[in-house]
């Protein structure tokens, strides 16, 4: 799964892109920049969640600090 963590991180930073230009340039089809702005943010948080949720648990390091 964290496999796919990477296509939703590229897609989010589509997405910001596409509000960066709409913010500047208007509408693209139909859609103001706030719903490119929203679509990055939930694409890059479920990429977050599914690297914390897949993620392999680090086994032998101290948590204590030195």
């Amino acid at each position: 799964m964290t496999t796919l963590a990477k296509p939703l991180t590229a897609l989010a930073a589509l997405a910001f892109l596409l509000a960066v230009l709409t913010n500047f340039t208007g509408p693209i089809m139909g859609t103001v920049a706030e719903g490119f702005s929203r679509a990055c943010n939930n694409l890059a948080l479920l990429a977050i969640a599914l690297t914390l949720a897949f993620a392999r648990p680090v086994v032998g390091r101290s948590t204590t600090l030195p």
